[in-house]
């Protein structure tokens, strides 16, 4: 008996809402005291037949024994995660084994029942995942585990629906008018939807964008800088490729079948345009919601999964993505918790943490390596924070999860530098290839900002607006552009004030810096962009992010300027004649908008980045916020650029004819940032500036629906939020963050409003461009 107990399987505690208590339990004690836990229901779904597969549960099953059920079940072991979980519990009951990129978790179901006279308790959270397969399975090629499943069958969804709505008793009960009913809506949605509402339903989307041709003048750029372009261009094509890897595991899988499929169809067209755009299955300008579903996606062929069967090639299966956009992207294992990682990093050493902390390391599991088809190249070892760990997470370097990709792109970057006839730009393209195969982005980020060069070269890992989780990874992008000298020398003025703006910042003169380095800027004619450039593109940049960089040489920026144009064009302008009030329409105007620019990305230079604690301890504004830090840094440029714009005006450094265009011109700005979504980190803080300033009634909303300025309290307002948002970065305080956007990045009746009239006359939110200069180089 002791030794059984012995062996008992273990589970984890947690709480009523599902968080883990930190307590473990054996798996008889957990049911008979009915304490919470956590377990993976697998469903398999054959697209050709629309069948579930149902296994019958073995007589010897201490509940529901010989019922039908869920085609595998199985609980989750203390310390296991769910995905893993799902993989193995899959294998030793049906034989059959599966990479993770089949699973797909549809939803989470909390079962709350008692059987067995009372003797048997279960309040069990349920991670639900679908595998969809092209065909059935043979029945012949499964292998039962004969203590667990006695049979299976295949059955149509809708009759399995309508036996359970029936409560048959050969079928376990679930309640199909409740939580999972959602199986049964998500199969019919995704198979019995209208094509042509479908197609219609893109084609809204597709006008959402502008297209764009953006030129530039090559005049200046000798023969051999222009065959450096040609070679860092298709260096940037590389980070591409490593970007759609880094949204999803199974995203370069999709983009390539959607591309393959376009000219299958109408629809099929429709969505790789779509997908082009979003660069993967996630809507940008629809805080994420899922454009496609696995239904859409990859269909992979896998000969050896199961048993083998004369005249069946093997197993095909979809390769899935979740209808959530995972806030880890791919950075972490996609059934990784918060709790867990933190867990995990606390068992690490300092430079550990550094590690697991960096822009440049992915999160892996060692389970991983085991139990997926796929096999685990990593070395294990001290370097990635695995050996003797109690832990299932390690990291691992870019360098070496993405080798393939960055070793052709140093190739590329060496030639380019080998040819480049600026000093600096050789430095620059030679130092980032070396970067790419040692993970130290140190020295490549310097020669960045001391480029110098009428070729201007932005590429690498940079922004973490994709990890939503912690925002601390890094994507790969790429800004390729010819240097607008003129527009260039014109705009000094914003970086030899930085110190003038720091020391006059509205907060505590305590969490001032003394010494800000003066940002340089450049001013370039877009060629060419990729990586993260997905969805809405962006019109300026400050970089680098690395805070001791920041804190020891300051920020570099680059404006693009043919970007801004367009958007000016396409964009604010309508915006303007339609939500602006006639008297104050004439007052939007391009420099106004580009002078802000330049004040939002300076901006990023200025105020806290490098922080003390209260308890002393120095830290990062970024790892104090951790995934609430984008969207209150792109807040904090934006409203602490407009009250730069006013100092320096009263400084007698710009006209004073900007003073009330640009407050004009930023009210209607805020609506084309909004337009972004409340989930991207732009449209967030966007949101909260524009909710902030209306209830100080700095911002009018007038009864015919049109907006204006009033110029006596926009001053006052603006400077009180520049305030709000620098003291909360300058003590990083999340709490305090998350309650200001919490209350103020919300979509109000006024912005509801506006954006309706927008959507009415088709405006479009953004642009799409196309880089005919690039794709000449690239024939």
């Amino acid at each position: 008996m002791a030794e059984t107990q012995l062996q008992e399987e273990l589970f984890d505690v947690l709480t009523k809402t599902g968080q883990k208590t930190g307590i473990t339990k054996p798996r008889g004690d957990v049911h008979r005291d009915g304490d919470y836990h956590r377990a993976v229901h697998v469903w398999i779904f054959a697209e050709s037949t629309q069948e579930l597969l149902l296994q019958q549960r073995a007589d010897c099953k201490d509940s529901w024994p010989g019922l039908w059920d869920i085609s595998s079940a199985g609980h989750i072991s203390a310390g296991d995660s769910s995905l893993t979980t799902a993989q193995r519990e899959f294998h030793e009951e049906l034989g059959v084994n599966l990479p993770k990129d089949a699973f797909e978790l549809i939803f989470v179901f909390l079962q709350e029942c008692v059987i067995n006279d009372g003797n048997f308790i279960n309040n069990e959270y349920n991670d639900v995942y679908l595998v969809t397969t092209r065909d059935p399975i043979p029945l012949e090629a499964f292998t039962l585990q004969e203590t667990e499943v006695s049979a299976v069958k295949y059955i149509g969804y809708e009759e399995y629906r309508s036996l359970l709505g029936k409560e048959d008793p050969g079928y376990v009960p679930y309640d199909i008018n409740g939580q999972y009913g959602q199986l049964f809506d998500i199969i019919t949605k995704r198979y019995k939807e209208n094509t042509s509402e479908r197609s219609l339903n893109l084609q809204k989307k597709l006008r959402q964008y502008a297209p764009v041709s953006l030129n530039a003048e090559l005049i200046g750029l000798s023969d051999v800088d222009k065959e450096a372009l040609a070679l860092v261009i298709k260096a940037a094509t590389i980070m591409d490729e490593i970007f759609h890897l880094q949204v999803w595991h199974s995203n370069p899988a999709l983009r390539d079948w959607l591309k393959e499929r376009a000219v299958a169809s109408e629809l099929d067209r429709l969505k790789w345009m779509y997908y082009k755009i979003n660069k993967s299955p996630w809507s940008s300008l629809d805080e994420n919601e899922a454009f496609l579903t696995t239904a859409d996606s990859t269909v992979k062929l896998l000969p050896a999964s199961t048993k083998q069967m004369t005249g069946w090639k093997g197993l095909e299966y979809k390769a899935a993505f979740p209808i959530p956009k995972p806030p880890g992207a791919n950075f972490y294992p996609p059934d990784m918790d918060k709790m867990e990682f933190e867990l995990w990093k606390g068992s690490l050493t300092g430079n550990q943490q550094e590690d697991a902390t960096s822009f440049f390391t992915v999160i892996k599991r060692l389970t991983e390596c085991s139990i997926d088809c796929s096999p685990c190249d990593h070395t294990l070892d001290g370097t990635n924070n695995s050996v003797g760990s109690i832990h299932d997470l390690y990291s691992v370097p870019y360098s070496q999860e993405y080798i393939p990709y960055l070793k052709r792109a140093a190739e590329l970057l060496h030639k380019a530098g080998d040819l480049a006839s600026s000093p600096s730009l050789k430095r620059l393209l030679r130092s980032k290839a070396e970067a790419f195969l040692s993970n130290d982005y140190y020295d490549s980020d310097i020669a960045w900002m001391e480029l110098d060069s009428k070729l201007d070269v932005t590429i690498g890992p940079y922004e973490t607006y994709e990890d939503a989780l912690f925002g601390y990874k890094a994507t790969f992008e790429a800004y390729v552009g010819v240097r607008d000298d003129n527009a260039t020398a014109q705009l000094k003025l914003f970086g030899d004030n930085l110190q003038l703006l720091e020391e006059n910042l509205p907060m505590d003169s305590a969490y001032k810096s003394k010494e800000v380095i003066a940002a340089p800027i450049r001013v370039i004619q877009l060629v060419y962009n990729s990586g993260d450039v997905k969805g809405p593109q962006t019109v300026a940049f400050n970089l680098p992010n690395d805070e001791r960089i920041v804190k020891d040489r300051g920020t570099s920026m680059v404006m693009l300027k043919n970007v801004s144009e367009a958007k000016f064009k396409h964009i604010l302008q309508p915006i303007a004649d339609s939500c602006i009030t006639k008297e104050q329409q004439e007052l939007v105007d391009f420099e106004s908008f580009f002078t802000h620019t330049i004040c939002h990305e300076c901006c990023h230079g200025i105020g806290p980045h490098t922080i003390t604690l209260p308890d002393g301890r120095k830290s990062t504004v970024r790892l104090e916020l951790q995934e609430l830090h984008s969207a209150l840094e792109e807040a904090k440029a934006d409203i602490v650029g407009l009250w730069a714009l006013k100092f320096l005006i009263s400084q007698d450094l710009l006209p004073k004819s900007l003073v009330k265009s640009m407050y004009v011109s930023f009210l209607a700005g805020c609506f084309r940032s909004v337009r972004f979504g409340l989930e991207e980190a732009h449209g967030k803080g966007q949101a909260l500036q524009f909710n902030w300033l209306f209830e100080k009634e700095a911002f009018i909303f007038h009864s015919n629906d049109t907006f204006s300025v009033d110029f006596t309290k926009v001053e006052g307002a603006v400077e009180s939020l520049s305030r709000e948002i620098l003291t909360i970065q300058a003590r990083g305080d999340k709490e305090a963050a998350s309650l200001l956007l919490q209350k103020y990045s919300k979509m109000t009746t006024p912005l509801k409003v506006a954006l309706q009239k927008l959507e009415n006359i088709q405006v479009p939110v953004d642009i799409v461009p196309t880089f005919p200069i690039a794709d000449e180089l690239l024939q």
